[in-house]
């Protein structure tokens, strides 16, 4: 079983003794299981299974409701679960969930469209992914609220000072032409809140959030199994379901977090002839390895590739990188002892 969840307990017993205990969450071949492991009076570890199934929601809700009923008997996680009431949250966090629940529940679809055209355009002119000039949560307080001035715009948590001198007069340019309810500053949206349904919705946030940490948690597991095995792109492809760059990204943060991505490496590299290895090598040496245009340039001068040709360059630079990186790294190392 692939434990992808742990936690510790602990609860005061009298005479200095503390009692400690795990609730896991574990997954294999689909199916979940949550358990629950404490030393009974003889100081022997008992366990017990609080779920097993293939259902998500009646996992999610058996791991609730088990470990709500530990809190009530006196245990107390070492580590937040992230399913606490909103009330943990520091005044400013609360704020900025709050006007997002505000505008989930009031959206401006018109404005918001508007706002989600100037983004595409304008981040294709700059050159650079539409969620690094404003994320979907920005553009949506931004419609809802309709901020009219700098210092307006500034109150929109995720929109600073930087990017209001940027992209101030684009923004007004949509939410100008439209009249707003209420104004600024935006501490009414409190007033007009209910506050169950608020605390609802937060933890459904959080429940979401930590199935997806969860997911991610039993795909590494998966990937790096696969890796392991000497498995391809396509082979990662086939069962994570996710696309190639996505997995490239993925590899190449697991191989900075320490995992062995070399056979991977091996196994893709297997197709590519021996002397484009050598040209890549030496042009990640002379051009660096930040950048890959470059070094496609090096290699293939003035051929233009496109499409998937194109796709399949890039996908086994990034990969060689991994290697050519790790190399330095341990040149370096050798140089530095």
């Amino acid at each position: 079983m692939n434990i992808v969840f742990v936690n510790t307990l602990e609860k005061e017993a009298g005479d200095h003794r503390v009692i400690s205990a795990q609730v896991s969450i574990g997954e294999e071949q689909g199916i979940w299981s949550v358990l629950w492991s404490e030393p009974d009076q003889g100081g022997k570890l008992q366990q017990d299974q609080w779920y097993q199934g293939m259902s998500w929601d009646e996992m999610l809700s058996a791991f609730r409701n088990g470990l709500r009923e530990k809190v009530r008997v006196g245990f107390r996680p070492l580590v937040s679960t992230d399913l606490e009431s909103s009330q943990t949250l520091s005044g400013k966090a609360r704020m900025t969930q709050m006007l997002t629940y505000y505008c989930e529940e009031n959206p401006s679809e018109e404005v918001y469209e508007e706002l989600r055209a100037w983004r595409r355009e304008q981040a294709a002119r700059e050159g650079k992914a539409p969620y690094i000039l404003a994320t979907n949560r920005v553009l949506r307080m931004i419609s809802v609220f309709l901020p009219q001035s700098k210092e307006e715009l500034q109150q929109i948590p995720g929109f600073g000072e930087q990017k209001t001198t940027m992209y101030a007069a684009d923004v007004f340019r949509c939410t100008a032409e439209h009249t707003r309810a209420s104004g600024f500053p935006l501490d009414w949206v409190a007033k007009n809140v209910d506050t169950a349904k608020f605390e609802s919705w937060l933890l459904a946030q959080k429940e979401q959030k930590l199935r997806m940490e969860l997911d991610r948690e039993v795909s590494k597991r998966k990937l790096l199994e696969i890796v392991a095995g000497g498995g391809s792109l396509a082979d990662l492809q086939a069962v994570l379901t996710l696309p190639r760059r996505e997995l490239l990204l993925w590899v190449e943060e697991l191989d900075r977090e320490g995992y062995d991505m070399d056979p991977l490496v091996e196994a893709e590299l297997t197709s590519v002839p021996e002397d484009e290895h050598i040209k890549a090598w030496s042009a990640f040496e002379s051009e660096g390895d930040r950048y890959l245009k470059p070094v496609l340039q090096r290699i293939m001068g003035t051929e233009e590739l496109k499409g998937k040709e194109l796709d399949r360059a890039y996908e086994w630079l990034r990969l060689l990188r991994l290697r050519f990186r790790r190399e330095k790294e341990n040149l370096a190392s050798q140089a530095a002892s």
